[in-house]
């Protein structure tokens, strides 16, 4: 199945599209894509929802896409996590998962504006896999076992701002949690919708030019590596959203480093799970 939420930023409804065209809405029956419906089994229940054959499908007509599921409790984020990212940054590849968090209210819809943080000086662009717990998980005993902790899978774009990041001193997240730093969507991807999570072509553009590609394919830690290692520190609830790291290709990487400035566009997609297109605005 692919979820989606549609409808203004603050006012979205859950919805399951069916192809490029239609989807059918499940808004009367399911409140919102949430740590509720993931907790009670809520995939189930849109299964049986949508193939019901009273349910019509409707034809999209140029609603706002949302992120796919409502504000998590939590966002996780896997530094360093492809050996070619790792090399462009001069860093040695992680022995184990480096793991840093994004504030829940970065998170946006696949198309919204991303706002230039007041003070910037250094914005990027990162094009990650996120993955989306959909049951409370802790202490696995193995990778294995991480398997049925998975929702979904999206697209997600892991905007930093680098001086923040590298320069203020502190944690990462100070330079990962500015509002709208976290593009999502436009869909949530069931396990069942996808052969193999490894092997997803991965690419991001900055006003049309080809900035970054890759495959998923080259992770240091693969998604049920990194769901493992964290459930040994941290209880995992559902709804929580993981990025899982960026192929290389990033601004900073460039000599000299690219930034992202005003009016610039960026557009990301992987393989299998749709694409973004994201304007760089002013901040408010």
């Amino acid at each position: 199945m692919y979820l989606m939420r549609i409808g203004p930023q603050g006012d979205e409804r859950p919805v399951v599209r069916i192809d490029g065209n239609h989807y059918i809405d499940v808004s009367d029956e399911i409140d919102d894509f949430n740590e509720a419906f993931f907790r009670e089994d809520g995939l189930q229940r849109l299964r049986t929802l949508v193939t019901n054959p009273f349910r019509r499908p409707t034809a999209f007509a140029g609603e706002r896409i949302g992120a796919p599921i409502a504000r998590p409790h939590q966002i996780l984020c896997i530094g360093l996590n492809y050996s070619d990212h790792a090399a462009e940054a001069g860093q040695p590849v992680p022995e184990e998962p480096i793991l840093f968090t994004k504030s829940p209210n970065t998170l946006v819809g696949p198309n919204d504006h991303v706002r230039i943080p007041r003070g910037s000086t250094k914005l990027d662009w990162e094009v990650e896999l996120g993955v989306v717990i959909g049951k409370r998980t802790a202490y696995l005993n193995s990778p294995a076992e991480a398997a049925d902790a998975i929702a979904g899978f999206m697209v997600v774009n892991d905007i930093s701002e680098r001086a923040f990041q590298m320069e203020r001193s502190g944690q990462w997240s100070k330079g990962k949690s500015a509002e709208t730093f976290n593009p999502a969507g436009p869909w949530l991807v069931t396990p069942d919708e996808i052969t193999n999570p490894m092997t997803l072509e991965m690419r991001l553009d900055v006003n049309q030019v080809r900035r970054q590609k890759g495959t998923t394919a080259n992770m240091v830690f693969n998604p049920y590596e990194i769901i493992h290692h964290l459930s040994q520190f941290m209880v995992l609830e559902p709804g929580d959203i993981i990025n899982t790291g960026t192929p290389p290709g990033v601004g900073m990487g460039f000599t000299p480093p690219i930034w992202l400035q005003q009016g610039d566009v960026m557009e990301l997609s992987i393989e299998g799970l749709g694409s973004q297109r994201q304007e760089v605005t002013a901040a408010r």
